[in-house]
């Protein structure tokens, strides 16, 4: 059995402490690299268009969103690539 020291307990810490930092970093380069879907809410304020705006593209067929519990999900370049016509 081996006795567990304060240096140990320090490494410990400093490891621990390195790790965090290193997974927090990742996460903020994931929220600031574009999502490859977004929700109705986020494309009405990327686009500044209205509910109905958003409807009338649904059903002109012009997007093709995903349906999942009730909130449709839209592919980012898809969107791209419509407003770049």
């Amino acid at each position: 059995m081996e006795t567990i020291t304060k240096e140990d307990l320090d490494t410990l810490r400093f490891q621990l402490f390195a790790d965090l930092k290193n997974l927090l970093e990742q996460s903020k380069k994931t929220k600031t690299e574009e999502k490859e879907w977004l929700r109705s809410k986020d494309v009405k304020k990327l686009l500044s268009i209205s509910d109905a705006a958003l409807q009338n593209l649904r059903i002109r067929g012009l997007v093709h969103p995903v349906k999942i519990s009730g909130l449709y999900y839209y592919k980012s370049e898809e969107l791209k690539s419509l407003f770049k016509q």
